[in-house]
């Protein structure tokens, strides 16, 4: 089974066309929210364990599931009153996205095969706002990832462009002078014509 890094799944529900950019054509460029990302991320990747009031920490662990087949490395796991769950660190402010909840929810499915123990829940964690925000590991969320993670394997399977669809974040996007959406967009409509 192909083995997919747990942040396509964050990249591919942020955009289908940004994850094709980034794990089939290989491209990735730094703009300045990549770059404070990367520098915020630089304490949490120090491999590493110890305590923090009553929780055990471990910084950059590896994760894996056979079953899902999924691999990649988690910002943090926190163990605290026997409960074990992932902690996933984003530059920008607390807000409920999505694509950060899948990535927190695949971490989660990787933990319980490793070690056994169900996880109900998991942590994002705003190095702006220095809060986290838990994400309810719920039968629905476990659907979605689930779903998230079957359409980026059948992407690196078949290596299907998806088509560049501007939106506002797109702005933001470290890929967007290679994706060009908005041509994407006007050239559609010129074709239409």
């Amino acid at each position: 089974m192909l083995e997919i890094p747990i942040a396509a799944l964050n990249h591919y529900a942020y955009c289908p066309h940004r994850c094709w950019r980034m794990f089939c054509a290989g491209e990735f460029v730094d703009n300045v929210y990549t770059v404070e990302g990367t520098t915020g991320h630089q304490r949490i990747h120090t491999v590493g364990e110890g305590f923090r009031e009553e929780a055990w920490q471990v910084r950059g662990i590896w994760l894996s599931s056979q079953r899902y087949g999924l691999v990649g490395k988690a910002d943090l796991v926190e163990s605290e009153a026997g409960e074990l769950y992932p902690v996933e660190y984003k530059r920008g402010k607390q807000n409920p996205w999505e694509n950060d909840d899948l990535q927190v929810c695949a971490q989660g499915l990787c933990l319980e095969e490793m070690t056994g123990r169900p996880v109900a829940r998991g942590y994002v964690y705003s190095l702006q706002s220095r809060r986290r925000r838990e994400v309810e590991l719920s039968p629905q969320l476990r659907e979605r990832a689930i779903a998230t993670l079957e359409a980026v394997r059948q992407l690196l399977t078949t290596g299907d462009c998806p088509p560049a669809v501007y939106e506002k974040r797109c702005r933001g996007c470290s890929l967007f002078d290679r994706c060009l959406p908005q041509a994407a967009t006007k050239l559609a409509r010129y074709r239409e014509a």
